[in-house]
């Protein structure tokens, strides 16, 4: 019975995985789908993703930071240890409101770091942590799932590992929720987006807060899974 019950545990946990998956894949497809739709319609003002980088930055009273360009599709990221705020080319160059959305999120990341909002101060003091758990976290859990029953301790190494990764997760959140909120704010008082164009750019901006929803849960289920492992080890 003991056997059957964690077989059919595990089995919901593959199951919850493999549905997470899929809802990630989904999502990143829907994502990609918003972007290029409204890549296609123009900021009344004509600014480039740039250009609302340095507004937004000015209005904020923010110097020092850089902008810079960088290759790959929603790539777009802002660097808090060197100060930079870097763009995919498409949103760098272009004028529309998927470029306005994402820049004016970014440049968020930079605002939240200027006035040291709480939950960015706590994901990068977790970010070396993350680090060494990312580059160990795979080889320990596997040879802890080996040795699960001789040294289980190894397999519990591997799940703290695991849970500070995820816990990464959970905190990127609000992080990120942050920025855009803060973002949709400056689009609408700064007059880049109208009535009409500010729900595009939330729209935008919703759908990429969905893809870190979804990792921080798949991590959390990946998580639980490592841990019915080692409940259900043969002491």
């Amino acid at each position: 019975m003991e056997h059957s019950s964690l077989f059919a545990g595990n089995m919901w946990i593959w199951v919850i995985f493999i549905g997470f998956t899929l809802v990630s894949w989904l999502i990143s497809s829907q994502l990609k789908s918003r972007f290029a739709k409204y890549s296609k319609i123009p900021t009344d003002n004509g600014m480039t993703g740039r250009d609302v980088v340095e507004k937004m930055l000015r209005d904020n009273g923010i110097t020092g930071v850089k902008i810079g360009s960088v290759e790959g599709q929603l790539t777009d990221h802002y660097n808090p240890v060197n100060k930079t705020i870097n763009l995919s080319r498409e949103v760098y160059y272009g004028n529309s409101i998927a470029a306005a959305a994402v820049a004016a999120h970014e440049t968020g990341h930079a605002i939240q770091h200027a006035k040291a909002y709480s939950m960015l101060k706590l994901r990068s003091a977790l970010v070396p942590a993350v680090e060494f758990a990312s580059h160990w976290v795979q080889w320990v859990l596997l040879a802890g799932i080996i040795l699960v029953n001789s040294f289980p301790g190894l397999l519990l190494a591997g799940i703290v590992l695991f849970g500070i990764m995820t816990l990464f997760s959970f905190i990127t959140l609000p992080v990120e929720i942050d920025a855009s909120h803060r973002a949709l704010a400056w689009l609408r008082n700064s007059g880049i987006t109208n009535y009409q164009t500010q729900g595009f750019a939330f729209d935008a901006l919703k759908w990429a807060a969905y893809t870190y929803v979804i990792a921080a849960l798949s991590s959390l289920a990946t998580l639980l899974y490592y841990i019915m492992i080692y409940l259900g080890r043969r002491d």
